[in-house]
C-alpha cells in the first residue's frame, strides 16, 4: 500500500474508533458526573454548558495510542508500517493528556475544585516535559533542527535548539488549552494543523510521522462527532494541553516548526490576548485591554454567536495554513 494511502486509511481507521466507542465513553463520564465547572467571570450564555461531561480528551488519546502502539508492535513479525520515533509524539500525548486529566480532576473533585491544580505547579510540569522531550528530538531522532523558507537545507542552532523547543512546546501546549473554549473550535484548529504536518512530513519522506499525524485526525473528527455544537462533551485540559504539545512535537520533528505561527495562528492569537491581557492590566493597574481574554471570549461579548466565531476562526485558521505550507514549500 502507498504512504499516502495507508495514511488516509489510518485516518479512517482510527476516525471510526473514535465514534464507536465514543458513545460508552459519554455514558461512564455522565454516570460518574464529570461535568464541566464554568467561571463566574465567563458571559453568562456558557452556564447553560454546566454539567456538560468534559475529560473527553481520552476520546482521542486511547484510539491514537492503541493504533501506534499496536502498529509498532507488528514490527515484531517483520512488518514496517510504524517507526520507533513515533514513540516521542506518543510520549507527549500521553504524558500532557495525563498531566491534563490530572488537572481537570483537581477541578472537579480536589481541594481547589473548580480551579484545579495550581498554576505554577502545572507550568512547571510542563517545562520539566518540555525540556525532555526536547532533549530527545534533538539528541535521539535524525530530525531536521530548522527549515527557514527560501534558504535550502536546514540550519543549525547549536545550543539553542533545546531551549527553543521546549518553549515552543510549552506554549503550544497552553495556547491550544486557552482555545477550548467553544464547541468545536480547539478540534477543528488542531485537526487542520495536524493535517498540514501530516502533509508536509509525507513530502519529506517522513512516512511514520504523516500516518501517526493523520491517525490523530481521524480520530480528532471522531471527537468533533460529538463535540459540535451544541456540544454533548468537551476535550478539557486531557484533551488541549496533549494536542498542543503534541502539535509543537510534531512541527520540531518536520524541521518547519518556523511556520507553526501561521498554521496555529488561533492558538497562537488566543495565548497573545491573554499575555497582553494580563501585562495590559498590570501597567494600567486594573484596565482591560480586550472585554475578556482569551480573544474568543472578547468577540463572543461583542455579540458574536458561538457559531460565528468558532466557523470564522477556522477560516481563518485554513488560510493562513494554506499560506504557512505554501511558504514551507519556497
Amino acid at each position: 500500500m502507498k504512504p499516502t494511502s495507508l495514511a488516509l486509511a489510518l485516518a479512517g481507521l482510527s476516525f471510526m474508533m473514535t465514534v464507536i466507542w465514543g458513545g460508552p465513553l459519554l455514558r461512564i463520564l455522565r454516570y460518574f458526573k464529570i461535568g464541566k465547572q464554568i467561571r463566574i467571570e465567563e458571559p453568562g450564555k456558557h452556564f447553560t454548558k454546566m454539567g456538560t461531561p468534559t475529560m473527553g480528551g481520552v476520546m482521542v488519546i486511547v484510539p491514537v495510542a492503541m493504533l501506534t502502539i499496536l502498529l509498532n508492535a507488528v514490527s515484531l513479525i517483520g512488518l514496517n508500517i510504524f517507526g520507533r520515533s513515533m514513540l516521542v509524539p506518543l510520549f507527549a500525548m500521553l504524558a500532557y493528556g495525563f498531566l491534563g486529566a490530572v488537572d481537570d480532576w483537581q477541578g472537579l473533585y480536589g481541594k481547589r475544585k473548580g480551579e484545579g491544580m495550581r498554576a505554577r505547579t502545572k507550568f512547571i510540569v510542563q517545562i520539566l516535559l518540555a525540556v525532555g522531550l526536547a532533549l530527545v528530538i534533538r539528541y535521539g531522532l535524525d530530525a531536521p533542527e530548522i527549515y527557514i523558507p527560501g534558504i535550502p537545507g536546514d540550519l543549525n542552532l547549536g545550543i539553542w535548539y533545546v531551549p527553543i523547543a521546549a518553549i515552543i512546546i510549552a506554549g503550544m501546549s497552553n495556547a491550544v488549552n486557552f482555545t477550548d473554549g467553544l464547541d468545536g473550535l480547539a478540534g477543528l484548529i488542531s485537526a487542520t494543523a495536524f493535517t498540514a504536518y501530516g502533509g508536509l512530513a509525507l513530502m519529506q519522506g517522513q512516512i511514520f510521522l504523516a500516518r501517526f499525524c493523520f491517525t490523530m485526525v481521524g480520530a480528532l473528527f471522531g471527537f468533533l462527532w460529538f463535540n459540535v455544537h451544541p456540544a454533548e462533551l468537551f476535550m478539557g485540559d486531557t484533551g488541549s494541553l496533549s494536542l498542543g504539545s503534541t502539535l509543537a512535537v510534531v512541527a520540531l520533528m518536520t524541521g518547519h516548526w518556523i511556520i507553526l505561527p501561521l498554521i496555529a495562528i488561533i492558538p497562537v492569537s488566543e495565548l497573545l490576548s491573554v499575555i497582553i491581557q494580563v501585562a495590559y492590566f498590570k501597567i494600567t493597574k486594573g484596565r482591560r485591554f480586550f472585554k475578556m481574554a482569551p480573544i474568543h471570549l472578547h468577540f463572543e461579548l461583542m455579540g458574536w454567536s458561538e457559531t460565528q466565531i468558532v466557523q470564522r476562526f477556522w477560516l481563518i485558521g485554513l488560510l493562513s495554513t494554506m499560506l504557512g505550507i505554501g511558504l514551507a514549500l519556497v
